[in-house]
């Protein structure tokens, strides 16, 4: 490896396991410090197996993005661990999916909670750190979603939560231009990960389809003909903590084998 995140201290939420710890994984192979943080009490096994490889490299804290107190703990804790944090992986999400006419109040409160209200006081709360600290060469990546480029009539609040991350990202990364901190968003299509087991077995319930007709049909359907994995996801935002993005700011770049074209 290249080591192009040496001296990079990266906080990552929702990194227990699918992208947010693949993106953990290829930030530690470039030669970054990385505090996780995810909602369970204890680290993963896959986590718990890239912290026993790295352990001068990976912390893990368990944090609820919901919690104010504790995302103030969560970045308390990460400086004390690493010093000042210069990037973040801002991951941290749930899904759900309902009829829009079934979509009830619960539903939204809880997506909301965790995509919108988590996702902007973790990087406020960062950004915030980053300008105190001074730090040089900031860099916010927030997670956003191809559900955030375009409705789907049974995904309405998944999809009006990712589209305020891209948002979001474009209204920060013009507040801090000033302080020459960057704020990008990556926007993944379908991703192989753990997650989609309950993807499809809701578009199933849905659809009236058979487990796993709706994974395999997405696939086929990305122009590239097959779904992504979460390492497509790392490289993407190793390129955007490093350096070499150094000019590219207010971007939410397209990780989806070509199924949303800007």
């Amino acid at each position: 490896m290249t080591k192009r995140l040496h001296q990079k201290h990266a906080l990552l939420t929702g990194a227990a396991g699918g992208i947010g710890l693949a993106v953990a994984a290829a930030f530690v192979q470039e030669g970054a410090c990385c505090t996780v943080t995810d909602i369970g009490a204890q680290a993963t096994p896959a986590l718990a197996a890239l912290m026993a490889a790295h352990p001068q490299q990976v912390h893990y804290l368990p944090t609820d993005v919901t919690r104010m107190d504790q995302i103030t703990a969560l970045i308390q804790a990460a400086h004390h661990r690493f010093g000042p944090i210069t990037t973040l992986f801002n991951n941290a999400a749930i899904f759900d999916m309902a009829p829009l006419l079934q979509s009830d109040e619960a539903m939204y409160d809880k997506l909301f909670a965790v995509n919108v209200k988590g996702a902007f006081f973790v990087m406020q709360q960062t950004l915030a750190h980053m300008v105190e600290q001074q730090v040089k060469g900031g860099a916010v990546i927030n997670m956003a979603s191809q559900a955030g480029r375009r409705g789907e009539a049974l995904v309405s609040h998944y999809c009006a939560s990712k589209a305020a991350i891209i948002s979001y990202t474009q209204s920060a990364a013009l507040a801090m231009a000033p302080h020459r901190i960057r704020v990008n968003a990556i926007s993944p299509g379908v991703i192989n990960t753990p997650m989609w087991a309950g993807v499809d077995a809701l578009f199933a319930k849905y659809e009236h389809l058979p487990l796993g007709e709706k994974k395999k049909q997405v696939g086929q359907a990305v122009p590239l003909g097959y779904m992504g994995e979460p390492t497509d996801i790392g490289g993407a935002a190793v390129f955007l903590a490093s350096d070499e993005a150094s000019y590219i700011t207010a971007q939410t770049l397209n990780v989806d084998g070509g199924n949303v074209m800007s």
